[in-house]
């Protein structure tokens, strides 16, 4: 399998069933997937901040270093590859709280919130999430199955979309 490597603030898009995309050391920063099973396209987000607003002309630099920014430019090149938004599976992880140990800014749960509002305004839900706590996370999307791997802490494992339960609204795993 070919690893295509996303760096912070960056975004891949991959339609080979043999791409596997990862990124690294998630910490405060969200790690986005959407995955379309019937196009078999899907795409990785590594964000660093929830609102570009708050720093203007950065976003022209570089949209994706933002949750409102970089996830809507995702979703249009995923779509230019094939994939509709009714068929996309969403998988989340990160915004932990790394560098604040005191919670004084909470980065990483501003993040989280600016990610779930813009998938919302999308009509998006997420399948699977794995955030907040305090350990740095890795994660692999697999464009051949659409399998969300996740490393946090040395301690590898899948998220999948669990049995949702009745009255839950998603799924997710925190730590």
């Amino acid at each position: 399998m070919e690893r295509i490597v996303i760096g912070m603030a960056d975004c891949g898009i991959a339609a080979d069933a043999r791409s596997r995309l990862v990124t690294y050391a998630l910490g405060s920063c969200i790690g986005l997937a959407l995955y379309d099973p019937v196009a078999a396209v899907g795409g990785l987000l590594h964000f660093m901040l929830p609102d570009s607003t708050q720093f203007p002309g950065k976003a022209t630099e570089n949209p994706y270093k933002f949750a409102d920014t970089g996830i809507p430019l995702m979703l249009d090149r995923l779509c230019a590859q094939g994939a509709s938004k009714k068929r996309l599976v969403v998988y989340m992880a990160g915004g932990a709280q790394i560098l604040d140990s005191e919670g004084v800014f909470e980065i990483g749960k501003r993040n989280c919130l600016a990610a779930r509002r813009v998938l919302w305004k999308h009509g998006l839900l997420l399948a699977g999430e794995a955030v907040g706590g305090m350990d740095f996370r890795t994660v692999t999307l697999e464009v051949a199955t659409g399998r969300f791997m996740l490393d946090e802490a040395g301690r590898p494992r899948e998220l999948t979309p669990a049995v949702r339960k009745k009255g839950e609204s998603t799924w997710r795993t925190v730590s």
